[in-house]
């Protein structure tokens, strides 16, 4: 292995507001979290891919990640320590059995890195043991005085520093095993004392860290300029009700009490499907018959989530992302209503986006036709997406 990444998810970020620690919170419909793992994971020279979260977030953890555990470059994530310098050098510790040749460490909070810089962090290792992202500082400076303006800071040379920041792994962590306790305030500094030379890289105002409340407007009113090509895509399916015994009805990714299941190759999910079907049209990708055939025996019975992970995953390989998807299911029976909350969550989870982006709705046809004559189940779906321009 010769680069890893090591995402810094410890802390809890209580400035920021909101009822979950600020990496959890939803930018674009997913974890700020998220946004982090997905650029690094995108990036064909890092290997591997560590968090470090707090002991209390594995299931938000979990979460945050759904439909990525199963890329072999993402690691279990590992422990963090009471300070961030702990977790910092517990994730190296647990990086180690990889032995990766240089590490990238990176803050949850910043959820815009652009792999342009993790390049110019990686050729920046070739002639020193360091190198961190930076910007000039460009206002003038104050001291505060008791509430007062005071001059006498001298602003020139001095650079305001990002992550991620860039090491030899050998160095980072000896120099972190050696700094164990201290109250350093970044990786750069654990380098600077142990004897390391670290360059500055100029890196981008775009790469804030999201700190306060504010930050999240920002931050979403940055990403959505990103994200200028909008399209919509629209899903349709139907399954009869099937006649097998103990046939089990789903819909929505939930298990529904009925008297009757759908008949179909998989679980027969008229909502995932149609909805797959919406994001795939969208992309401009085929249907969900092409990419998962009745005819392959792997889909016997297969549960629809997986169907929609694989048209997400599609979606976010091209950087996009769910803006919203609204699903119409049609039947007479069971009544939808007293489910639809827990199918918009579970979709939410699914899909990896915020609940309040899912709207599940329920109608009939006035006894008209199949579903009138309670033969079957219809649905249909609306996606909007959105893509890099």
């Amino acid at each position: 292995m010769t680069t890893a990444a090591l995402i810094v998810a410890a802390g809890r970020g209580t400035r920021a507001g909101g009822e979950k620690p600020k990496q959890y919170q939803m930018l674009g419909g997913k974890p700020l979290l998220r946004h982090c793992v997905e650029a690094l994971l995108g990036h064909g020279a890092i290997a591997r891919v560590a968090v470090v979260i707090h002991p209390d977030d594995s299931a938000a953890y979990e979460q945050a990640v759904a439909g990525l555990t199963g890329n072999p470059r993402l690691a279990p994530p590992c422990l963090g320590g009471a300070a961030r310098q702990d977790s910092v050098r517990l994730g190296l510790e647990a990086l180690a059995h990889d032995l990766p040749a240089e590490v990238l460490i990176h803050d949850a909070a910043r959820p815009f890195l652009q792999h342009v810089y993790i390049d110019r962090l990686l050729a920046m290792l070739k002639q020193a043991p360091g190198a961190v992202l930076a910007i000039p500082v460009v206002d003038t400076l104050k001291r505060d005085d008791s509430g007062f303006a005071r001059s006498g800071v001298e602003r020139q040379g001095l650079w305001r520093v990002q992550t991620p920041q860039a090491f030899r792994f050998s160095d980072i962590l000896t120099a972190h095993r050696q700094s164990a306790g201290l109250a350093l305030t970044d990786d750069a500094a654990v380098a600077e004392r142990a004897g390391l030379a670290v360059r500055l890289v100029p890196g981008s105002e775009e790469n804030f860290k999201v700190t306060e409340p504010e930050d999240f407007v920002r931050a979403e009113r940055q990403l959505m300029m990103t994200l200028g090509d909008i399209r919509t895509g629209q899903g349709f399916d139907v399954h009869a009700f099937s006649d097998e015994p103990g046939r089990k009805l789903t819909i929505g990714g939930l298990v529904i009490p009925h008297e009757r299941g759908l008949a179909g190759h998989s679980d027969a999910d008229v909502a995932l499907h149609a909805l797959t079907d919406a994001i795939l049209g969208a992309l401009g990708d085929g249907d969900i018959g092409q990419h998962f055939p009745p005819s392959d025996a792997r889909w016997k019975n297969a549960d629809s989530a997986a169907f929609l992970q694989h048209a997400v995953s599609l979606l976010t390989a091209r950087g996009g992302m769910l803006a919203h998807a609204d699903v119409t299911i049609i039947c007479e029976a069971p009544k939808i209503g007293p489910h639809r909350d827990a199918m918009r969550a579970r979709i939410a989870a699914i899909t990896g986006v915020a609940v309040d982006r899912i709207s599940v709705k329920a109608t009939t046809t006035e006894q008209l036709g199949f579903t009138g004559r309670r033969e079957g189940i219809a649905a249909q779906a609306v996606a909007t997406i959105r893509l890099p321009d």
